[in-house]
C-alpha cells in the first residue's frame, strides 16, 4: 500500500473510485501479503463508505432541485435543509 495516500475526504469522487478499483484489482490478484490485504481491504471499505455518502448527498440535492423545478413552494412539502 502507498504510505502517502491522500486522506479520503481530500479525494475527488473520481479519484476515490479509481483508488477503489485499484484496491479491488490488487485484492483479486492474490499477490498481497495478508497484512497488506487487510490494510487494502480496510482502505477499500472506507472509500466505499465515503463514496456511498457522497452519492446519497448528491441524490438528495437532485431531489431538492427537482422539487424546485416542479414548483413546490411550500416549505412543509419541500426539504429545505440544503438551501
Amino acid at each position: 500500500m502507498n504510505s502517502e495516500m491522500k486522506p479520503i475526504e481530500e479525494l475527488t469522487f473520481r479519484e476515490a473510485m479509481a483508488e477503489l478499483d485499484g484496491i479491488v484489482a490488487r485484492l483479486e490478484s492474490n499477490t498481497l501479503e495478508l497484512e497488506d490485504s487487510l490494510k487494502a481491504y480496510e482502505r477499500g471499505v472506507a472509500l466505499l463508505a465515503a463514496l456511498k455518502k457522497r452519492l446519497g448527498e448528491a441524490e438528495q440535492k437532485v431531489s431538492v432541485l427537482m422539487g424546485e423545478l416542479s414548483g413546490e413552494k411550500d416549505d412543509s412539502v419541500r426539504d429545505s435543509t440544503l438551501s
